[in-house]
């Protein structure tokens, strides 16, 4: 049995304050199925998402589409350890 890679945090800084405020992570939220339904960014570390590498590319793909302020933010895919 193959185990799922699930290692990985979405981490977001504001392009204009980088250094300045702590960084925000990724909390998917998921519906009852399971199903993907959007993500919200949050201050806390240990209560953010830890995702697959492909999850995590969803998650900034959906905040890419659906944030308005997207562009203000560089995100990235961090490993749970950094």
């Amino acid at each position: 049995m193959e185990t799922i890679d699930r290692r990985y945090l979405v981490q977001q800084n504001k392009i204009a304050e980088e250094g300045k405020k702590p960084p925000v992570f990724a909390k998917v939220m998921r519906g009852k199925d399971g199903k993907f339904e959007g993500v919200s960014f949050i201050r806390n570390k240990e209560k953010a998402t830890v995702m697959t590498v492909a999850e995590a590319e969803e998650a900034i793909a959906w905040a890419a589409k659906r944030k308005g302020n997207a562009q203000e933010y560089a995100t990235k895919i961090i490993c749970v350890g950094q």
